[in-house]
């Protein structure tokens, strides 16, 4: 009679520790699972979107002379090494975790700036925050980033001594560059006269690439393109 007590109770326990095994299965996901889920897919999109949804055709500014104009891309680098920053900075993006540097050269509608935009995947945020402090915060180019050009555009002449302006801005486990010149080539020294406003539509193009890259989408596990 015990031994029959004893398998029935046995039976039970096991049937119970069955059923919470299945509904930990197929419960859906927490809303802490959801979020990190989100947080991983933001840090992986500097390798799995195209390139040319980090650095769209055109992106939007405001206008020196007031409206709006749009900035051109000129080409987009294949390489996505740490290196293509000043040395000095360089350091401090491999000791913060960097694991690549996308890099992309737009004229403005003008034709007359050109910006190089640099996209920094650090490892976590934290290591993104200590990055950002290895360049100038104020609108200094160096250190910095160093310009990409492209041989037979307006932007052949495109070296770090025609650099101007530069600017960083951080989110998430992004940092995200530029530095800007005139298509001309002329070195800062060279200028007439300083007219940081030229640039300013520098930063306002960054802050795009650097909106859509950072955003986390949380998962809709009612729609169609998740699988929870």
């Amino acid at each position: 009679m015990a031994a029959s007590a004893l398998s029935l109770l046995c039976a039970v326990a096991a049937g119970v520790a069955g059923s919470a095994a299945g509904a930990e299965l197929t419960r859906g996901p927490t809303a802490a699972e959801l979020q990190a889920a989100a947080r991983r897919e933001v840090a992986e999109r500097w390798r799995t979107w195209p390139a040319g949804r980090i650095f769209p055709a055109t992106l939007p500014y405001s206008a020196e002379q007031g409206g709006r104009e749009r900035a051109s891309r000129i080409g987009i680098s294949p390489r996505t090494s740490c290196d293509p920053v000043d040395a000095e900075a360089a350091k401090a993006l491999r000791e913060a975790g960097c694991r690549g540097v996308l890099r992309a050269t737009y004229v403005d509608a003008l034709q007359g700036v050109l910006v190089t935009i640099g996209v920094v995947a650090l490892r976590d945020e934290p290591g993104a925050a200590r990055a950002r402090t290895a360049f100038s915060d104020s609108g200094k180019p160096v250190p910095g980033l160093r310009p990409l050009a492209f041989s037979g555009t307006v932007a052949d002449r495109f070296t770090p001594e025609v650099r101007q302006a530069g600017s960083v801005r951080q989110a998430g486990p992004y940092l995200v560059l530029t530095t800007s010149g005139q298509v001309d080539g002329r070195p800062t020294s060279a200028a007439d006269e300083q007219r940081p406003a030229i640039f300013a539509f520098a930063t306002e193009i960054a802050e795009h690439v650097l909106t859509d890259l950072s955003t986390p989408k949380v998962p809709d596990c009612a729609a169609e393109e998740w699988r929870c």
